[in-house]
């Protein structure tokens, strides 16, 4: 498979002689579409650069017991049925394909894994050795490597690459570092961090990678969560056990379909009133919703006051017996 973007900033002298395509004639380009050919065109380059690079390296066995995994996740769980497809695949055949490494920053004689997790699990579940390159690698080429291999390698779903994204912008690399490293345009990326910055991130995982829920209905999802009175029931519904059971893209479906149910019910009636003793040293706000009555103390004594019924609920809930009793006499 033709790498994408995977070494370009990395790569140090590039080739001045390689000519760009030119445009198709009579294809508009202007705005949009002049920018869109430009990118292709440049990530093209880039991808020829990249193989040329890998070509040079010398390759070497290390241990898989001296990688650290990357500083920055890039999935959302594992797809088991394709890691035991791999497995099979390197025992029969060997490491097609080296894994990335760089000299681990803070770790005399350990290594980081910029891209090549899953190569690195396969070897140590095997007991082997995995073939590397091992390259000094700044921070933002790290992570540009890694978005870029992983993208090329695997069709990852698009909340994984947002989450991935928000996690770049987290570290504090500039946009159009995450730009480059999940090869994709401003927009986009804006769209990608609506939905990690209106979605709870505990929702995000309850629900997982969801391969097949695409952009459109992750963007839906945000608006609905977003709701006071979804956001709510949304942490309702991932808590329950039978939830967790579900495939990934059912427990997407289940929780905007539930979500949208709680958007369209009327709210409850509420009843509120308001008490306020004589020396207006406490005053107190009561409502009664269904099953439910809360009190809220205000003003100076209020704490104190507080504090008082909690220690006499067992005494004033006897005095409601009794109260009760006599009402039915």
């Amino acid at each position: 498979m033709a790498r994408k973007d995977i070494f370009a900033n990395i790569t140090s002298q590039p080739n001045t002689g390689q000519e760009r395509r030119a445009t198709t004639p009579g294809y508009a380009t202007r705005g949009a579409s002049r920018s869109m050919i430009n990118s292709l065109s440049e990530l093209a380059e880039k991808a020829a650069l990249a193989d040329q690079a890998m070509a040079g390296d010398a390759l070497v066995d290390l241990d898989p017991d001296m990688l650290e995994a990357s500083f920055v996740t890039d999935r959302m769980g594992e797809d088991e049925a394709a890691f035991q497809e791999l497995v099979e695949a390197i025992r029969e055949r060997g490491q097609d394909t080296p894994v990335l490494v760089r000299p681990h920053p803070s770790q005399d004689g350990r290594y980081q894994i910029v891209f090549g997790h899953r190569r690195v699990r396969v070897a140590k579940l095997l007991g082997r050795p995995v073939k590397a390159v091992v390259r000094q690698v700044s921070d933002v080429d790290h992570v540009i490597a890694q978005g870029q291999e992983n993208s090329a390698r695997e069709n990852l779903s698009f909340i994984e690459r947002a989450v991935f994204a928000q996690n770049l912008s987290d570290l504090k690399h500039d946009r159009r570092t995450v730009q480059t490293a999940l090869s994709i345009d401003g927009p986009m990326l804006t769209r990608m961090l609506s939905v990690t910055s209106r979605v709870p991130a505990q929702v995000i995982t309850a629900i997982g990678a969801a391969k097949g829920i695409g952009r459109d209905k992750w963007l839906e999802l945000a608006q609905q969560i977003e709701h006071p009175a979804t956001s709510a029931r949304a942490g309702e519904i991932i808590a329950d056990e039978l939830f967790s059971e579900l495939p990934a893209e059912a427990r997407f479906d289940f929780l905007n379909a539930e979500l949208k149910k709680a958007k369209r019910q009327p709210k409850r009636s509420v009843s509120a009133n308001s008490w306020q003793s004589r020396d207006a040293r406490v005053s107190a706000e009561y409502k009664s919703a269904g099953k439910g009555f809360s009190i809220a103390l205000k003003s100076k004594d209020a704490a104190k006051f507080g504090r008082f019924i909690a220690q006499n609920l067992e005494r004033l809930h006897e005095e409601f017996l009794e109260s009760v009793e006599t009402e039915g006499d």
